[in-house]
C-alpha cells in the first residue's frame, strides 16, 4: 500500500542547509556592492567622457576599490545567486518528492507570488530588479526537471556561453545590418547619444524629482533603455539556473565529503576561467579608458569575443566562491566563522528588499540625495556598513521570529494561509534559531 502523500509546507529551520544559506548571504553582500557601485550610485547615468575623467583622476583607494569590483565582484555574484536559485528548485524538487507530490502547483504559486513583488518592486521601487526576472524565467526549470545530468550541463553551457553571441546581435543588431562600417558607426553614435539623453532626464529625476518623478522616470528608462540590456542576458541567466539544478540533482551540498575531489577541482579550473575571463575584459577596459577605442569604433569581433570570455570569467569566479566557502565550511572554526552570514540567506528576500529602500532614500533626490556623490571606495564603505547591520538584524529577527517579514508574506500567499510566525507559534515552544 503505497503511503499517502504529506501536505505541503514551509520548510522549517532544522530542515534548512546552513551552508546553501551561507552562500546565499554571501551572494547578497556582492549583488549589493555591484548594484550601489554601477546603478543606485548614478554612475551609469553619467556621460561617459565625465566617467573616464573621473577615472583617470581617481585617488588611489577609489582607483583600487573599482579595479578589484570589476576583476572579482561585477557579475560574480549575481551569478552565483543565480546558481543557488536553480540549486534551490532541485531542493524544492527533492523535498516534494519525498513527500510524494508533484512541485508543479506548489512552485508555480510560488513563482507567481514572486513575480507579482518583483514588479511592484521594480517599477515603485527600482529598476533593477532581479525577482520578476527570476521568476519569469523559473518557469522554465520545469521544462529540465527530468531531464538527465549530460542534458542539464550542455544546456547550462549552451545558455550561459552561448547566449552571449545572441545578446551581442541584440545589443548591435542594427549595427550589423548596416550596408558599411561608416553607417554602421553612425547608428552606434545614434543610439549611444539617444541612450545618453534618456539616462540625462533619468538622472534629472532621480536627482531632483519627487519619488512619483523618479517612479514614472524608472518606466521610461526601463523599456526606452534597460529593456534591450535584460533581454541580451537573459538565457545566459537561465543557464546558470541549471547548473544550480544540476548541482542540486546530484546533492554535492547534501554530502559535501563525498565530493571534496569536485570541490577542489572546480576552485583550480575555476579561477583558470575566472582570471581568463576577467583579463580579457580588464584589458578592453583599460582600452577604452586610454580611449584607443570608443563604442563608435570598438570592432564588431571584438564584442563577439569578449562576450564569452566575460561570461566565463564570471562563472570561474563564482565557481572559486562556491568551492572555497564549501570547503572551509567543513572546518569547525571556519562554520562558526562564516555561519554569521547564514540568517542573512534565509531572509535573503527580505534583505534584498530592503537593501533598494534604504539605497533609494540614501541615494535619490527625494531622499539624502548622495547620487553621484560617492566615489567607489566610499560606496563600498557604505554598502558594508547596511550589509553588517542586516546581518545583526537577521540574528536577532529570527531568534524570534521563523521566516523574515518577506518571506512570511510570499509563503503565506503561496500556501493560502497566514503562516505562524513566531517561533513559538509553530510547534508550542521555542526552537533554536540556527539553520
Amino acid at each position: 500500500m503505497t503511503p499517502a502523500p504529506s501536505e505541503a509546507r514551509p520548510v522549517d529551520s532544522s530542515e534548512r542547509l546552513a551552508l546553501l544559506d551561507t552562500l546565499r548571504g554571501f551572494a547578497l553582500c556582492g549583488v549589493f556592492i555591484s548594484n550601489v557601485m554601477v546603478w543606485f550610485s548614478g554612475r551609469v547615468f553619467l556621460p561617459r567622457e565625465q566617467v573616464l575623467t573621473a577615472m583617470n583622476n581617481a585617488s588611489l583607494a577609489d582607483t583600487v576599490a573599482w579595479q578589484v569590483f570589476s576583476t572579482l565582484v561585477a557579475g560574480k555574484f549575481i551569478t552565483l545567486f543565480s546558481f543557488l536559485f536553480g540549486l534551490g528548485f532541485a531542493v524544492q524538487m527533492g523535498r516534494a518528492e519525498a513527500r510524494g507530490t508533484s512541485i508543479t502547483p506548489l512552485y508555480v504559486r510560488r513563482l507567481g507570488v514572486m513575480l507579482v513583488m518583483g514588479l511592484a518592486h521594480l517599477f515603485l521601487i527600482w529598476y533593477g530588479d532581479v525577482l520578476s526576472t527570476y521568476a519569469v524565467l523559473g518557469f522554465g526549470l520545469l521544462l529540465f526537471r527530468g531531464r538527465s545530468d549530460r542534458t542539464l550541463l550542455i544546456s547550462a553551457l549552451v545558455f550561459a556561453l552561448g547566449w552571449s553571441f545572441v545578446g551581442v546581435v541584440i545589443l548591435k543588431f542594427p549595427q550589423l545590418m548596416a550596408d558599411t562600417p561608416e553607417a554602421g558607426a553612425a547608428i552606434v553614435k545614434a543610439a549611444t547619444e539617444k541612450s545618453a539623453a534618456i539616462r540625462a532626464q533619468t538622472l534629472a529625476a532621480f536627482t531632483n524629482g519627487s519619488w512619483l518623478d523618479a517612479t514614472k522616470a524608472t518606466a521610461h528608462f526601463f523599456f526606452r533603455d534597460y529593456f534591450p540590456l535584460l533581454l541580451a542576458i537573459t538565457l545566459s541567466t537561465f543557464g546558470r539556473f541549471l547548473l544550480g539544478l544540476l548541482a542540486g540533482k546530484r546533492r554535492i551540498f547534501h554530502d559535501v565529503p563525498q565530493h571534496l575531489r569536485l570541490f577542489r577541482r572546480l576552485l583550480g579550473w575555476g579561477l583558470v576561467a575566472g582570471v581568463v575571463g576577467s583579463g580579457s575584459g580588464l584589458v578592453l577596459q583599460q582600452l577604452m579608458l586610454r580611449q584607443v577605442f570608443t563604442p563608435e569604433t570598438l570592432p564588431t569581433w571584438v564584442s563577439f569575443a569578449i562576450a564569452p570570455l566575460r561570461h566565463l570569467g564570471e562563472l570561474g569566479f563564482a565557481a572559486v566562491y562556491v568551492s572555497s566557502i564549501t570547503l572551509l565550511f567543513q572546518r569547525a572554526t571556519w562554520q562558526r566563522a562564516l555561519g554569521l552570514l547564514a540568517p542573512v540567506g534565509r531572509m535573503a528576500l527580505t534583505n534584498y528588499l530592503s537593501q533598494s529602500i534604504i539605497s533609494v532614500l540614501f541615494f535619490y533626490g527625494y531622499g539624502l540625495g548622495f547620487i553621484t556623490k560617492l566615489g567607489p571606495a566610499a560606496c563600498v564603505a557604505y554598502c558594508l556598513g547596511i550589509f553588517c547591520i542586516q546581518v545583526m538584524w537577521s540574528h536577532l529577527w529570527l531568534s524570534k521570529f521563523r521566516f523574515g517579514p518577506a518571506e512570511w508574506v510570499w509563503r503565506s500567499l503561496t500556501y493560502g494561509k497566514a503562516q505562524p510566525m513566531r517561533r513559538d507559534d509553530a510547534s508550542g515552544q521555542r526552537t533554536p534559531a540556527s539553520a
